[in-house]
């Protein structure tokens, strides 16, 4: 059975992506779970990492022998391992529509990465606001998804971005809870994509299981005032 190493489920975006996608989408696999203590390179968390992976980060995918380690890399190996599950749409100019967009999350949205780090256990809109009212490419970061989001749940017709759930919507996920946490602001419809997305079973147990973790980490709280 294949293995996925992937960090706290309370913070690590990145891990979050692939564990939705294999979940939802109904393929088996194990989870290991690597606690963030800190990522010198004396830490724990790369101890145990730098065994298995030339980078020493999650998410990490083990498939016997194999070893994928990226986001992406996991999503495009996990379309080609799995094709029955059609993880990309089948449409050919929406499957190169899906993997643009996912590619430009992949490498932008540095504002909202930086300035809304995930946090699902917390509710932070007082924090939300500030950073709404201070931070110019946490707007355009919000309303360059609001574009995007809505020119795909107008060509598809929804509920999900092409329609039935793909890799794209499990790239957005995290970005989901992240919108939810800080509590900015979005028009109708995108706020009842972003509550649809949260509904799925396979992006509710990951929310499920952030929630019961109960390890809360100072360094990554850089706006948490209290609990």
């Amino acid at each position: 059975m294949m293995k996925l190493y992937i960090g706290n489920k309370n913070y690590s975006s990145w891990s979050m992506r692939p564990w939705v996608l294999l979940t939802q989408a109904g393929i088996a696999f194990e989870e290991v779970m690597v606690r963030f203590d800190a990522f010198t390179p004396q830490s724990q968390f790369k101890a145990t990492l730098r065994p298995l992976s030339p980078t020493g980060k999650v998410p990490l995918l083990l498939d016997d022998d194999l070893v994928v380690w990226d986001t992406l890399a996991i999503a495009e190996y996990l379309a080609e391992r799995f094709p029955e599950k059609v993880l990309w749409p089948a449409d050919k100019a929406a499957r190169a529509r899906a993997r643009s967009l996912c590619a430009e999350m992949h490498s932008g949205f540095s504002g909202l990465r930086s300035h809304c780090p995930m946090n699902i256990e917390a509710r932070l809109p007082d924090a939300g606001a500030l950073v709404w009212r201070d931070q110019a490419a946490v707007r355009a970061d919000v309303a360059r998804l609001v574009e995007m989001w809505q020119q795909c749940l107008r060509a598809s017709g929804g509920p999900l971005l092409f329609g039935s759930f793909t890799v794209a919507d499990a790239y957005f996920a995290p970005v989901c809870t992240r919108l939810v946490s800080y509590a900015l602001p979005l028009p109708d419809d995108v706020r009842a994509y972003v509550q649809r997305v949260c509904a799925l079973p396979g992006v509710k147990a990951w929310i499920d299981g952030a929630l019961a973790e109960q390890d809360f980490l100072d360094f990554e709280e850089p706006y948490r005032l209290h609990r």
